[in-house]
């Protein structure tokens, strides 16, 4: 594990604050996601929540992405409601994150101490779902 830090992309944290702040409302949406996309778009998205277990935010954003013809993120942040700041992607999100984006940077981190790392180095000796999919003939 490298754990080797980039820039941290201070315009997409609050992007996702902004959204947390203003979009989510009582116990259904309680955390928003940011990412940035290679051609420099934000897209954002909130969570679904669901005692079934809905949608993370940065599943959402993955769709919501996709909708908007997004198809390479090159930054991800979540940030929690009622100003809880950056919150680190949960170990389901780190591993769809991961096989959709191998090259992902993630924010994550507190305060002064908010920081970028690659989705690699949250999920050390991972695995990589594409890495074990049959060749198709």
């Amino acid at each position: 594990m490298t754990t080797e830090t980039h820039e941290v992309d201070h315009e997409l944290i609050e992007a996702a604050a902004h959204v947390a702040r203003t979009r989510c409302r009582g116990d259904d949406h309680t955390m928003a996601a940011a990412a940035r996309a290679q051609d420099g778009r934000i897209v954002t998205a909130v969570n679904a929540y669901h005692f079934t277990g809905g949608p993370c935010a940065e599943l959402v954003l993955i769709g919501a992405a996709a909708a908007q013809g997004v198809y390479a993120l090159d930054t991800v942040v979540a940030v929690g409601d009622r100003d809880r700041g950056v919150v680190p992607p949960c170990g389901r999100c780190r591993q769809v994150l991961l096989d959709y984006f191998p090259a992902l940077k993630v924010i994550v981190g507190a305060g002064d101490r908010v920081r970028t790392v690659l989705i690699t180095d949250l999920l050390p000796e991972s695995y990589v779902w594409a890495d074990h999919q049959l060749d198709a003939e």
